[in-house]
């Protein structure tokens, strides 16, 4: 399959080249762009697919022309109300064309965008804005509400602009008035859709991402654009098939305009905004979903847009798509769809094996990495292989095990260790040298990113992921690690989403507990059942002690999980 799908991405891109000579490109086209920097990248590229739809989300469909466009009146808006070089734009935004139009905008004026989670409220929001120091802000209208309960932080900035949904049938939300704030249409429509020229610019330039925050408060992690390029957004190859360009102008040379790329998570998660970046610099299509999770509404949008490429956040994603599908047989013929991923979150061995027979002759690509760390790994499955306990990937170059004295595990050994990489890392966390200091640690002259993943390492020298170390769960002295029983549990017919934490007790110092949403509340798993799932395949230290029935596990809306909620819920239904 990967053969196949090589083979299919070179004709996509002999097309490209067809095309401009057949003289649709229009624009004054560029020079390829001699640096790194991302604005640089967008410049020269857009115009070489002038009349290509670069976006879908909902009823938008603009042209790369259109959206530089709009891009181009956005930053002279932001410039003339005085938004300029290290200055941060805040994105409370769901899925909308007006956020990549914010992010290119922002790039342009040597300023970064900032990724707010859109469910937060109150102290949550005003912890990233005070955090980020945020200098202008833009917010849908349906969100303006969780933004007036902080309204005391917009009298400082330069710019407030509140967005319309693109599909407000799609969302809930509140309205609400906010001091200064300007229509963002109206912005638009006021300035200038000419380029924005600014000095300086250059692969050095920052690009700021938060993290997730489900086990802490978010922490923005600064990186050098250059770095970023190649380490988060594909270096050029967004399939990982060919390898990173050498020069900013071989990026010209890899445009791929016939693909349609899917990601089913919201821009202010990394797994969307890294491939669709990587697409947009490729010159594909980037299909969007506005509002929430509609699984059929996601196969009836693949179908319709010829989707190439999809891909998911984890089972809590991945299984009511594949609940759908199952459910409306012979709907849905996804006859262009190429490949399916996984990236943010774990995804079962029953998932992708199942997903493996739905879509036979696809590529099934798993993937590893983070905020900290940019792209660590992948596990790329082949016709009839068997998928087994959790995902074993590939490192990524730079990738090693260590154990508590900084030296390599031994491949086959089963000693377990801190996954960590090298290469192009990020600068460190904005406004904590502390906690810079500790996750980025020099070994052997080396810089090295320590995201907190422990594993072994196989005797062929794939890397077997456990879990996350904050996360372990010490229970009479041994570890469990919650990923690994969540796994196996999800499995349970009766399961429908699953979270592990460990609670509170006198005798074991922390117990297993299992956090389950029932497939049908009236008739919920009980804890013997689940115990009896995992026997044959988990160490019966690892197998829930307590059970805890929600209606529903609360995940972000990129469906990481909320291990911070799970225990509080736990906690609470435990002690009353």
């Amino acid at each position: 399959m990967v053969g196949d799908v090589s083979d299919t991405l070179s004709d996509m891109t002999e097309g490209t080249e067809a095309a401009e000579m057949n003289g649709q490109s229009t624009e004054a086209v560029l020079p390829p762009s001699a640096t790194w920097n991302f604005a640089d990248l967008w410049e020269s590229i857009w115009p070489r697919v002038p009349d290509r739809t670069a976006l879908v989300c909902g009823p938008q469909r603009p042209t790369y022309r259109e959206l530089a466009e709009r891009a181009n009146r956005l930053a002279h808006h932001l410039r003339d109300a005085g938004v300029g070089p290290g200055d941060r734009v805040a994105l409370f935004l769901r899925n909308d064309q007006a956020y990549i139009e914010a992010m290119i905008a922002a790039f342009s004026l040597r300023a970064m965008p900032v990724n707010i989670n859109h469910r937060y409220t109150g102290e949550e929001l005003r912890y990233l804005l005070e955090d980020s120091g945020a200098a202008a802000l833009l917010a849908h209208r349906t969100l303006t509400a969780q933004v007036a309960s902080v309204s005391d932080l917009l009298t400082d900035m330069k710019s407030v602009l509140v967005v319309d949904d693109p599909a407000p049938e799609t969302v809930d939300g509140a309205e609400a008035d906010l001091p200064g704030a300007v229509a963002y249409e109206e912005a638009l429509a006021a300035s200038s859709p000419d380029p924005v020229v600014t000095p300086g610019r250059s692969g050095d330039d920052h690009y700021l991402m938060y993290t997730g925050g489900t086990t802490g408060r978010p922490k923005g992690v600064v990186w050098r654009q250059e770095d970023a390029f190649f380490a988060c957004i594909g270096g050029g190859d967004p399939m990982r098939l060919m390898g990173p360009v050498a020069s900013p102008a071989e990026l010209v040379d890899r445009m791929v305009p016939a693909f349609v790329y899917m990601p089913l998570a919201p821009l202010m998660h990394a797994a969307a905004q890294w491939t669709v970046w990587s697409w947009m610099l490729a010159g594909g299509t980037s299909v969007l979903m506005p509002g929430r999770l509609d699984p059929e509404a996601v196969w009836d949008t693949v179908d319709a847009e010829g989707v190439n490429s999809l891909t998911v956040i984890g089972d809590a994603v991945g299984r009511p798509l594949v609940s759908a599908w199952e459910a409306n047989p012979n709907r849905w013929q996804a006859s262009a769809l190429m490949a399916l991923s996984n990236g943010g979150g774990p995804m079962s061995p029953g998932l992708k094996t199942r997903l493996a027979e739905l879509f036979p002759g696809r590529a099934i690509v798993d993937g590893f990495g983070s905020s900290e760390s940019g792209v660590q790994g992948s596990q790329r499955l082949q016709a009839g292989d068997v998928v087994t306990g959790l995902a074993r990937f590939a490192p990524a170059p730079g990738t090693r095990v260590f154990d508590e004295n900084l030296n390599d595990v031994e491949p086959g050994s089963g000693q377990e260790g801190r996954v960590a990489n090298s290469g192009r890392l990020p600068v460190g966390y904005l406004n904590d040298p502390d906690k810079t200091a500790a996750t980025f640690v020099e070994v052997d002259g080396v810089r090295y990113c320590f995201t907190g993943d422990v594993a072994t390492v196989e005797a062929d020298g794939t890397i077997q992921l456990l879990g996350r170390g904050s996360q372990c769960i010490n229970t009479g002295g041994e570890k469990v690690f919650p990923e690994e029983v969540e796994s196996r549990l999800i499995e349970h017919p009766k399961v429908a989403d699953v979270l592990v934490v460990g609670v509170a007790d006198e005798r074991w110092g922390s117990v297993v507990t299992a956090v389950v949403a029932p497939t049908d509340p009236s008739d919920p798993p009980s804890l013997d059942e689940l115990r009896d799932q995992l026997r044959d395949s988990l160490a019966g230290f690892k197998l829930p002690k307590k059970l805890v029935l929600v209606d529903e596990v609360v995940r972000s809306p990129a469906g990481k999980a909320d291990y911070r909620w799970a225990r509080a819920t736990a906690e609470e239904q435990l002690s009353s």
